[in-house]
């Protein structure tokens, strides 16, 4: 059970040029072990591991493995040891019973960077500091009566994207429609409209939103060698994995920064209090409880913006935004089965509808859905 990520072959080159000659010599000599009480791990490499078993789509990869050693593994992806869960009893054991003997996260490179020394939900140490973010999540950020206020931004983000898919689909019964784009515009504003609120789609302020999740999204699935191979940290710097983590982190401080600005300053207009309206979206309710007396901890600026731009996770760390999200996505899904018929375009049958996985950091359809819509009745 691990996060799917893509790796870079070049990076893979270079750590085989570097070992090549050790690894070749002590290869011969390897054997398959196991230590008493430990689970089995696949024959592996000096140095680097098992890194060199995991392809494009690292998780068919280790189904491959599990398939060969059985569903718990210890994998050494180079200097860490990595315990792989791939059966649903054992992942329940993790999930719920060693929930708390699991609760911990890596710090990687790209989280540290662009997550500002992982001080946010998803990558935070788990510990006071952690409890609290989660405590504010879903105590205040996603609450069910919270999740309920923003009923209108979801309906009126439903209404957009049903009047763009009505607009094409009155052009030409023909024209196929990219669902997938629509689909991820509509999920985009819908959080952008909720962290930084309402904005007018001149200014773009949705269309950055997207850039930057988009990028951390990349960023964040790739292997960097300095989280497995330490005293190799500085390939990440030669490859330029380091500068773009910064170059993205640098974009979304500048972003952030302005909409705590504009909101700090609205609230000053308004005699110092925070907006109180159904409207009041992530940043006022954070700069609300920056601002309380009772507040446990002092909750930073740093620490808003980590927070500001992710959550996930499982276990006792299962994101606490399902709610929100399950409420905007059976809107949304409502609408579109029950106001057009879709078919796949050009004749392409059900059968020839490929479901091939991309990499990345969840697990997406590879190459975009294109659906021809047709209103039903027409």
């Amino acid at each position: 059970m691990m996060m799917s990520a893509s790796f870079d072959p070049s990076l893979l080159t270079t750590l085989f040029i570097i070992v090549v000659p050790l690894s070749l010599l002590l290869h011969l000599l390897q054997v398959k072990r196991n230590s008493r009480g430990q689970p089995p791990c696949p024959p592996r490499l000096p140095l680097i591991g098992n890194l060199h078993q995991l392809g494009p789509l690292p998780h068919r990869s280790l189904h491959a493995l599990s398939q060969q050693h059985g569903p718990l593994m210890l994998l050494r992806l180079g200097q860490v040891p990595t315990l792989v869960v791939s059966s649903p009893d054992a992942a329940l054991e993790v999930l719920r019973n060693q929930d708390r003997a699991c609760a911990g996260r890596p710090a990687l490179e790209p989280a540290r960077i662009l997550l500002y020394g992982c001080k946010d939900l998803a990558f935070a140490p788990y510990g006071d500091y952690w409890k609290q973010l989660r405590k504010i999540c879903s105590a205040h950020l996603l609450s069910p009566k919270r999740v309920q206020s923003y009923r209108l931004v979801r309906e009126e983000e439903v209404a957009y994207m049903m009047g763009k898919i009505s607009s094409q689909a009155s052009a030409s019964y023909a024209n196929a429609i990219d669902l997938s784009q629509v689909l991820y515009s509509f999920t985009n504003d819908v959080i952008c409209r909720v962290v930084s609120g309402k904005f007018t789609r001149e200014e773009g302020r949705n269309r950055l939103f997207s850039e930057l999740i988009g990028e951390n999204s990349v960023l964040m699935s790739k292997i960097y060698v300095g989280d497995y191979l330490p005293w190799l940290g500085w390939l990440d710097t030669l490859f330029g994995s380091v500068a773009r983590c910064n170059k993205n982190k640098s974009r979304w401080d500048k972003l952030l920064d302005e909409v705590i600005k504009d909101h700090a300053v609205r609230s000053a207009q308004h005699g110092g209090e925070e907006n109180d309206g159904e409207d009041k979206d992530f940043v006022d309710v954070l700069l609300s409880l920056q601002k309380d007396p009772a507040m446990d901890f002092v909750l930073t600026t740093e620490d808003i913006k980590a927070l500001l731009v992710d959550t996930l996770g499982g276990g006792r760390r299962i994101c606490p935004g399902q709610n929100f999200a399950v409420a905007a996505l059976e809107l949304a899904l409502a609408n579109l089965v029950s106001r057009f018929d879709w078919e796949l375009p050009g004749g392409l049958t059900r059968e020839e509808l490929h479901m091939n996985e991309a990499p990345g950091i969840t697990t997406r359809r590879q190459g975009r859905l294109h659906l021809v819509a047709k209103p039903w009745g027409a």
